[in-house]
């Protein structure tokens, strides 16, 4: 999949930032490999010049010289293996923040396997393996190609003997990047299958216990779970054979430039120290290898996060707006809006159209499954379009950055969503310099005050994971409390009164009109006839499209004087029933 200039842009821009420091790594991975070859001339010197001559002095100061020399290294390791954290860390302090907007804008947008925390995931692959070893060994890679022109200086039958070796190791480098590419993509994707199993275990435990379920759901997931435990085998199994083969072959060359050395020697060729210098160098010259297949499954995964995060970030570009629009006071138009759930191919809402002024409340009513929920997911701006629009005052709700057009926008769910924090917090929109005046506005607006005091520690008191601390009812006057804060223009309510008592309806009806006499839109979607009284237009829908819309009264009587096919007819009933209230 091609990627966006804006997703081009943001990753340029990361790597950029950390290619000071990627220089410094290589910089300082060179003058490492140099200083390897002090141990390596210390051996050889000690053999020809030292043991011969029989003098300490030049065993001391040999001895003192590399003392200094694996100094050098030590520090100079240190310093590169921090500099590697920090280019790791740099990474995920650049890219986490859009990688969990990513999340919120994939989950809204398209359909994705697992638990949809893939990036994050992802994400952690990259900043782990540019944190360990894994970039160390590839940056000196390259310099056994160094090591092994020493050796033919030499001799040349020794930088031979290692070429060859060398080559081989090559091979199975290359063996392992085409063996464990595909085992790394299967792993991944069944590992976020099993983690996104999990997590729906915990999120419906009361309903798996109730209805003894778990036996049943537990069976499905260990059969899940042993397929991503075989596919990490594989995995496993591939990788370490591949690098066990390579440290086998490794500690065997070593021995065989032993004896290219020793053959030398009888044949007064080469002298007895560098028979142990070339043995050095050898090993040195084939660790780089050895330690990138060690850490070749790192590579793979990281590479392939890299990948999903590059396409994902193309899918998903960063919704910045530069121009702001005045805030919108006037009107709500619907112009032939047609959407689809997220990754479907299939319209659940075609060709939709109505409009509504400020002061105005329309009732989306309907049977289930005829597009409510879905209509008010499009009017938010949660779903985009497949085809249509949004307008408010004219301008499309893309024309707006997300963040401000929330400012104008209040929305209630169908299934009421608190966020871990206190009450105040969720009303607030987690905003940190809400005012408490605004809150606590916005909680008598939903009649929801009295009962927030009461609470342990009223508006400081925690929801819990999901308002898990809430019953239904407090959840969504708590939640309608949160879509009325800062006065927003258009008010959007998916099945207000869901849960509410007799006490808490009258409630929503009065922020109903409070919120007209102030100049707001409200659209909500009914399925009680309760709350018609409140709304002075209708929109009837069946099957994604828009059957009827018009002022109340006119629209109920148009429904109850017509045949409505079967499956509708519980609804139909409803609207009856509501007009028969209303009449009355």
């Amino acid at each position: 999949m091609a990627i966006t200039t804006g997703a081009k842009s943001e990753l340029v821009q990361i790597l950029a930032q950390s290619r000071a420091a990627l220089i410094g790594v290589a910089i300082l991975s060179a003058v490492l490999n140099i200083l390897t070859l002090g141990g390596s001339i210390f051996m050889m010197l000690v053999y020809d010049t030292v043991l011969p001559s029989r003098s300490v002095p030049t065993l001391g100061g040999l001895l003192f010289m590399l003392v200094v020399i694996y100094l050098f290294q030590a520090v100079l390791d240190v310093i590169r293996g921090r500099m590697l954290s920090q280019i790791g860390a740099s990474v995920d302090r650049g890219l986490g923040p859009r990688i969990h907007q990513l999340i919120g804008q994939l989950a809204l947008r398209v359909r994705t396997p697992g638990d949809g925390l893939q990036p994050v995931r992802d994400l952690d692959n990259v900043r782990s393996f540019l944190s360990g070893a894994g970039p160390s060994a590839l940056i000196d890679l390259p310099w056994m190609f160094f090591f092994i022109l020493v050796l033919f200086l030499l001799h040349y039958w020794l930088g031979i003997t290692v070429l060859i070796g060398a080559l081989i190791l090559i091979a199975l480098t290359f063996a392992t990047e085409k063996l464990t590419k595909e085992p790394n993509k299967q792993a991944t994707l069944l590992n976020a299958q099993r983690q996104s199993m999990a997590e729906s275990t915990r999120r419906h435990a009361e309903v798996l216990q109730a209805m003894g379920m778990g036996p049943r759901v537990n069976r499905t997931w260990v059969q899940m779970s042993d397929q991503s435990l075989a596919a990490q085998q594989n995995l496993t199994n591939v990788a370490s054979t591949l690098g066990g083969s390579s440290k086998i072959l490794r500690l065997l060359l070593q021995s065989i430039v032993l004896a290219v050395g020793a053959l030398l020697v009888i044949d007064n060729q080469a002298t007895g120290g560098i028979i142990f210098a070339s043995s050095i160098l050898a090993a040195r010259a084939l660790a780089p290898v050895e330690v990138a297949i060690a850490n070749w499954k790192g590579f793979v995964a990281a590479r392939q996060s890299w990948a999903r995060l590059k396409e994902m970030l193309g899918q998903m570009p960063d919704d910045q707006v530069s121009h702001q629009l005045p805030a919108p006071t006037s009107a709500l138009a619907v112009e032939a809006l047609s959407l689809a759930p997220p990754g479907a191919n299939r319209l659940t809402v075609d060709g939709v159209t109505f409009a509504a002024k400020a002061g105005e409340a329309i009732a989306v009513i309907g049977p289930s499954g005829s597009g409510k929920s879905t209509l008010v997911r499009g009017i938010c701006g949660i779903w985009r379009p497949v085809r249509g629009s949004v307008r408010l005052d004219g301008a499309a709700l893309d024309q707006w950055s997300p963040e401000e057009l929330g400012r104008h926008i209040g929305y209630l769910p169908q299934n009421v969503e608190l966020l871990s924090g206190t009450v105040a917090q969720n009303i607030a929109r987690f905003d940190p310099a809400a005012p408490s005046d605004a809150i606590t506005t916005a909680a008598k607006l939903a009649g929801v005050h009295d009962l927030i005091v009461r609470l342990p520690d009223g508006y400081e008191s925690e929801v819990g994971a999901d308002g898990s601390s809430l019953s239904a009812g407090q959840r969504q006057r708590i939640a309608l409390a949160r879509a009325l804060y800062g006065d927003p223009f258009l008010i959007v309510l998916d099945e207000p009164n869901s849960n509410l008592d007799a006490e808490g309806e009258t409630a929503l009806a009065e922020a109903v009109n409070t919120a007209r006499k102030r100049g707001a839109i409200v659209v909500l979607v009914a399925h009680r006839q309760s709350i018609l009284g409140v709304v002075n237009s209708i929109l009837y829908m069946r099957d994604g499209r828009a059957v009827a819309y018009g002022p109340r009264d006119e629209v109920l009587r148009k429904l109850s004087g017509a045949e409505p096919p079967k499956k509708i007819t519980a609804s139909a009933t409803t609207v009856e029933a509501g007009q028969a209230q209303n009449s009355a």
